[in-house]
């Protein structure tokens, strides 16, 4: 989804870092329930001009693919849930599947394309 992403080399195929780590995030972690197929998570800042731009095109996705549920965390009302998955800064996106584990990661504003081909990985 973008440069930010971080992977790790297993096997000859590239993953990223807590999709196989058992930790999954569900709705207590994110405030809201998780789509039927993938959820789109941006954590977000308030001053964020980028985090706007952001939050359009993640609901445009989501209300185009069905079962593709979009929730925005306010990052400073956040804190604890930040720090553990490591938000650096905003907007941060994470892809998780349909039971609720990281499989893309992106930091920055992301293309359209490359949130739509993201799912991809969930679906």
């Amino acid at each position: 989804m973008g440069k930010d992403r971080i992977k790790e080399r297993a096997g000859g195929r590239q993953r990223v870092p807590g999709r196989d780590s058992g930790r999954r995030l569900g709705a207590a972690d994110i405030g809201e329930r998780l789509g039927e197929r993938a959820t789109l998570v941006q954590f977000s800042s308030a001053f964020c001009q980028p985090c706007r731009a952001t939050r359009r095109v993640l609901a445009d996705v989501a209300a185009m693919v069905p079962g593709v549920a979009h929730v925005e965390i306010d990052a400073e009302d956040r804190l604890a849930l930040v720090r553990e998955l490591r938000v650096e800064k905003t907007p941060t996106v994470l892809v998780l599947d349909a039971l609720g584990q990281v499989v893309r990661r992106a930091a920055g504003q992301p293309r359209r394309a490359d949130v739509i081909a993201a799912l991809g990985e969930a679906v």
